[in-house]
C-alpha cells in the first residue's frame, strides 16, 4: 500500500534532513527548487551508472562545456562521442547515450519525454534511469532505487532474503515509503543517505534521520543488510595485443567492433579474450613479450593481456582497417583503460631498451 507524503514518517523526516545535508552536485537543483534540467538529469544518471560521483564530476562538466544541449550531443560524430567517454567505463552506455540523445532530437523536437514509460521508450533507458529522471527531472511520482537506495530500504525494513532474490520486495518497500510530493528531492535524498550514512561498511546509524525507524538499527549488525548471495569465482582468459610502433613514431591502432566489450572503442590490435598462451601475431616480424601481462578486471571475467612490441618501417601498412596515430599524443586517442595500461607498458618497454 501506498503512504501519502503528509502521512510518511519516513519522507518527512528524511526530506528535512535532506533540506540541510542535500550534497550539491553540478547536475543538481537545490532542495525545494524547480526541477532540473533533463538534460543533465539523464546524463548525469547514464554516467552514475557502475560509477562513482568523484569519478563522474570531471566527465559531467567535460561533457556539457563541449557538447551544452542534447542537440549538440546528438550532433557530434560516434568516435569523438567515444574518446571523451574513454576512463568511464561500460562503454555501451556511451553508445546508448548517444542514440538516445539522436531520438530525443529527431521524435520529441529536443525535448526529453516527462513521463517514465515514455522515457523507457528511448535508447538505453532503463527502468531506473526512467523513473530518475521522471521524478528528479519532472518531478513525477516515480520509484527509484539505484544501489544505494537498495541497501538503506533493505536495512529499514530488514529484508532478509538475499540478493537478487529480495529486489521484488525492496521495490515495494521502497514504494511504500516513496511520496506524491517532492518526489525527485525524495530520491536524492535516498540516493545521499546511502552514500554518505547508510553506507556499505560501518552505516552511521547514530546520526542517521531515519534511526528511529529502521528495522536493521534493532538487530545486532545492519550492515547485514541486504543480504547477498554467495559470489561466485570469476573465470579467468588470456588475450594478446600488439604494439606495432613505426620508425617515425606513429602506432597502429584499431577500432574495436561496435557491438561487444568496448565496442567502437580505439585499441591495440588484440586477439579473441579466450586466447590460448600462445597466439599467431598480425605478421611476422621481431616480436617483444612485455612480462608480466597487463591484469585486468570486468565485470564478468578476470583479463590476462599479453602485450607483444615491434617496430616497422614507414612503408609498412598492417592488414585490415586502422589508423597510425602518434605516439606522443596516445592519450588523446581516447584508448579504454584496458588499452591505455597496455600503451603504457609497451612505451615503457621500448624507452627502456632504447637506453640499454
Amino acid at each position: 500500500m501506498r503512504v501519502e507524503m503528509s502521512g510518511s514518517k519516513i519522507a518527512r523526516d528524511l526530506l528535512a534532513h535532506y533540506d540541510v545535508h542535500a550534497r550539491r552536485l553540478p547536475w543538481r537543483a537545490p532542495p525545494g527548487a524547480n526541477a532540473a534540467d533533463p538534460y543533465h538529469v539523464w546524463l548525469s544518471e547514464v554516467m552514475l551508472q557502475q560509477t562513482t560521483v568523484a569519478a563522474v564530476g570531471p566527465y559531467f562538466e567535460k561533457f556539457t562545456v563541449r557538447w551544452p544541449t542534447v542537440e549538440d550531443l546528438a550532433a557530434s560524430a560516434d568516435a569523438d562521442l567515444m574518446a571523451a567517454w574513454a576512463g568511464l567505463g561500460y562503454y555501451a552506455r556511451a553508445r546508448n547515450l548517444l542514440a538516445c540523445a539522436r531520438a530525443v532530437v529527431a521524435d520529441h523536437g529536443g525535448r526529453f519525454p516527462d513521463t517514465e514509460d515514455a522515457l523507457r521508450a528511448l535508447p538505453g533507458l532503463g527502468a531506473y534511469t526512467a523513473a530518475a529522471v521522471a521524478a528528479i527531472a519532472f518531478g513525477r511520482r516515480a520509484v527509484v532505487v539505484d544501489a544505494n537506495v537498495e541497501r538503506v530500504v533493505a536495512r529499514l525494513f530488514a529484508i532478509a532474503t538475499p540478493l537478487p532474490a529480495a529486489r521484488p520486495a525492496i521495490r515495494a518497500a521502497a514504494d511504500s515509503i516513496t511520496p506524491d510530493l517532492r518526489a525527485g528531492d525524495f530520491a536524492q535524498a535516498m540516493m545521499d543517505l546511502g552514500a554518505t550514512i547508510c553506507t556499505v561498511r560501518n552505516p552511521a546509524c547514530g546520526i542517521c534521520p531515519l534511526r528511529q525507524d529502521c528495522a536493521a538499527v534493532r538487530t545486532a549488525d545492519p550492515a547485514v543488510f541486504p543480504v547477498k548471495a554467495p559470489k561466485k569465482a570469476k573465470p579467468h582468459r588470456l588475450g594478446h595485443a600488439w604494439w606495432i610502433e613505426r620508425s617515425d613514431g606513429q602506432v597502429w591502432l584499431v577500432r574495436r567492433p561496435d557491438k561487444g566489450l568496448l565496442g567502437g572503442m580505439r585499441a591495440l590490435p588484440s586477439s579473441d579474450w579466450n586466447a590460448a598462451p600462445d597466439a599467431t601475431p598480425p605478421f611476422a616480424a621481431q616480436w617483444r613479450t612485455i612480462d608480466p601481462p597487463v591484469a585486468h578486471v570486468f565485470t564478468h571475467f578476470s583479463l590476462a593481456l599479453s602485450i607483444h612490441t615491434t617496430h616497422v618501417g614507414l612503408d609498412h601498412v598492417p592488414a585490415g582497417a586502422g589508423e597510425w596515430w602518434p605516439r606522443a599524443r596516445i592519450g588523446e586517442a581516447g584508448l579504454p583503460t584496458l588499452f591505455a595500461r597496455a600503451a603504457d607498458a609497451a612505451m615503457k618497454e621500448m624507452t627502456d631498451d632504447a637506453r640499454n
